[in-house]
């Protein structure tokens, strides 16, 4: 089988906002529901083109996803604390799903700087998001930076057992 077409970082994490913010609506059951709604998500269908995907994803965005999924009872405890006046319910699904996955980056990701995740949830916020609500998803994810860089909070070990096959 041949190799889904190479993309960069920043269109993986476009396609694991789109998977994410679809799982708003539809949330995966259990990490086989999850694998299939990642497996049929359009921008991840085109990657194939008409090859049939393999049925354990891989790559940068299926990590985040699966990430994110998984960790998502922590990452929403983080945005609360750092998110003013502000309920996890009351938030908008795109805003929610960008801090989630940018706070999912910043404390589960030793590869990705704390910068480039709070950057790249910019981006997409433009891109995907109402316009007043980057300096929205700025605070919240700066506020998560200097608490980790401070020790504030602290990064959680990584886990030994991955969800991944």
């Amino acid at each position: 089988m041949a190799k889904a077409k190479s993309a960069t970082r920043r269109g993986e994490r476009e396609l694991a906002f789109q998977v994410l913010y679809g799982l708003s609506f539809t949330p995966a059951r259990d990490i086989d529901d999850l694998r299939r709604f990642f497996r049929v998500s359009p921008d991840y269908l085109a990657r194939w083109q008409d090859q049939e995907p393999p049925a354990y994803p891989s790559g940068f965005a299926w990590e985040l996803v699966e990430g994110v999924w998984s960790k998502s009872d922590e990452l929403d405890a983080s945005i609360t604390t750092f998110s003013r006046n502000w309920r996890v319910d009351r938030m908008g699904r795109v805003e929610l799903t960008l801090l989630r996955l940018a706070v999912y980056e910043i404390m589960f990701r030793n590869d990705v700087p704390a910068k480039v995740a709070i950057n790249e949830a910019l981006e997409l916020s433009r891109q995907f998001g109402e316009g007043n609500a980057k300096s929205f998803i700025n605070g919240i994810l700066d506020a998560v930076a200097k608490a980790l860089d401070t020790g504030g909070i602290t990064r959680p070990a990584a886990d030994s057992s991955t969800i991944s096959e």
